[in-house]
């Protein structure tokens, strides 16, 4: 590298769910030049491409940031851990693998909000332009795109009575959360490919890799952006202990996600000027948005005790019948380690007064006190309910000037009464569909909370004390009009030229589902924008 200045035409900071789908389709005409940092290592830890491995990687430090928020002050002042992929395929390789684009008004309410050609209207033609959906296309799907979006591999008897159960109690049946309506119950599909996971890296990068004007550095932690009077210019970067300068001729494009992508703004001199100034970094450009309006999903969890030993607790106790999985796996890419974050779920509104649903259940045929911990030692299955649109804000801020300091990052869970009421009415209706007459035959008792809660305040308390994230943080720098917007509509930073962020900070709010599809689609919509700019 010489001097170790280099000059392309796009730097793209982060080679994760966004960062991989714009080094693709940016490189794809061999017109521009294109350089793809990434802070974590490649993809080559054996349990990112096992579905079920994401419980390995919940605490391996190696492809894995390892955040924790401050105290929090809704959750009994419990600091809650926020994994996030530090790898090639970013969150997209360590994720729970769920396909969910949320709901048609999610992208409407966008657009209301001032940002225009983000309607469901204006995104569906992106998620189909990426998706290779296994069930073929229709109205609402594509096939031939870069992501594979299969069907659950391994179907097992408990997540099948789930959905049955939730019917009984009057949620209707869907066979596609990502079709005409979310509402229902059913089986989730995921991004897979043969009993493999598609991380961004594999389904977006790794074809891409051999073109002559894609480079890929990773290992390469990007410190600062370096401006010349308001236009971004550079990007200051660490590898293997040396610092390096890589000038972007065109455009710098951030997609370090809803906590590293405000952090490296701030740490550039782009936010609130009082937290730059207190850390002694000169002000590029006072945008008191940046890391403002961090949201989050919670997940507030059931535990049941199983009648049968047929969950992957009793799989992972035992180890003749671990060594089968492994085998099962290893031979054709099914059975238990094909299994991801969800199973099966549902879509529900907790008052009827609502438009859309407004909680999500994740069901998975384990159970354990924590994920990435050891799996309970008895027979066991967990639901999970997720509230879908949450009031509650919070903010991500630098700590120093050192760009490896983790930021401070508050999310303020169950600080609004909608909020609280939202999760206390979804575990009244999430308690009446695990104890619904199809799931009888499976349930000897309810584990967690168990018997001894059940009034209002009680499931409140619950909330406080087990509550945590369900990894979807966003809208840190999000896309507006206002004083408070960082990008535009075009996901330009606004007041700064050359410099876009492309990544889940831009959500103007919470999308009402899993964040990955999204994100993706996010991508595939800047890259067209950004080519059609350079044009």
């Amino acid at each position: 590298m010489g001097d170790g200045k280099t000059e392309y035409d796009y730097v793209i900071v982060g080679a994760g769910s966004a960062g991989c789908v714009l080094a693709n389709r940016l490189s794809t005409d061999g017109k521009h030049s294109v350089l793809l940092l990434e802070a974590g290592p490649e993809d080559k830890n054996l349990w990112i491409h096992v579905p079920l491995g994401y419980g390995k990687l919940f605490k391996e430090k190696t492809v894995n940031w390892m955040y924790q928020t401050e105290p929090e002050p809704g959750l009994n002042g419990r600091a809650v851990f926020q994994p996030r992929g530090k790898v090639l395929g970013g969150s997209s390789s360590i994720n729970g693998l769920l396909y969910v684009r949320g709901q048609h008004e999610d992208y409407d309410r966008w657009r209301q909000r001032g940002n225009d050609g983000w309607g469901f209207d204006d995104v569906l033609p992106y998620f189909k332009k990426a998706e290779n959906q296994e069930r073929g296309a229709d109205d609402f799907h594509g096939v031939g795109g870069p992501l594979p979006v299969s069907n659950l591999g391994h179907p097992d008897p408990i997540s099948a009575a789930f959905i049955a159960a939730a019917v009984e109690t009057g949620i209707p049946f869907n066979p596609d959360f990502n079709g005409a309506t979310q509402e229902g119950a059913g089986f989730f599909q995921t991004t897979t490919r043969r009993g493999r996971r598609a991380s961004t890296a594999v389904a977006y990068l790794r074809p891409a890799l051999g073109r002559g004007n894609l480079h890929v550095e990773s290992s390469a932690l990007a410190q600062r952006i370096v401006f010349a009077g308001r236009r971004a210019d550079a990007v200051e970067y660490r590898q293997e202990g040396a610092v390096r300068t890589a000038r972007a001729r065109r455009e710098i494009l951030v997609c370090g996600g809803a906590y590293n992508s405000p952090q490296l703004l701030q740490l550039s001199g782009v936010g609130p000027a009082g937290l730059l100034q207190k850390h002694g970094i000169d002000v590029v450009l006072d945008a008191p948005g940046v890391g403002h309006d961090l949201q989050d999903h919670m997940q507030v969890r059931m535990v049941m005790r199983c009648t049968k030993k047929i969950t992957l607790n009793d799989v992972v106790n035992s180890p003749l019948r671990k060594v089968l999985a492994g085998l099962r796996y290893a031979v054709s890419r099914s059975g238990p380690l094909s299994i991801a974050a969800g199973t099966s779920g549902a879509f529900f509104k907790t008052n009827p007064r609502l438009a859309t649903p407004d909680i999500q259940i994740h069901f998975l045929p384990f159970s354990t006190d924590k994920m990435g911990e050891k799996l309970h030692s008895f027979s066991g299955f967990t639901a999970s309910v997720c509230q879908l649109r949450p009031e509650s804000r919070g903010s991500l801020r630098i700590r120093s000037a050192d760009p490896t300091a983790p930021p401070e990052i508050r999310i303020n869970y169950l600080s609004s009464d909608v909020d609280r009421t939202a999760n206390i009415e979804a575990l009244k209706i999430l308690r009446r569909i695990l104890h619904a007459p199809a799931l009888a035959p499976f349930v000897v008792e309810e584990v967690d909370p168990g018997k001894k809660v059940s009034t209002d305040k009680e499931l409140l308390d619950y909330c406080r004390a087990r509550g945590s994230t369900i990894y979807h943080p966003t809208s840190t720098c999000r896309m507006g009009n206002d004083p408070l917007a960082v990008v535009d509509q075009r996901l330009r930073v606004r007041g700064i030229d050359a410099l876009r962020v492309v990544d889940a900070s831009v959500m103007p709010d919470l999308v009402s589902g899993n964040t990955n599809a999204p994100i993706i689609m996010i991508a595939e919509k800047a890259s067209d924008m950004i080519l059609q700019d350079a044009r």
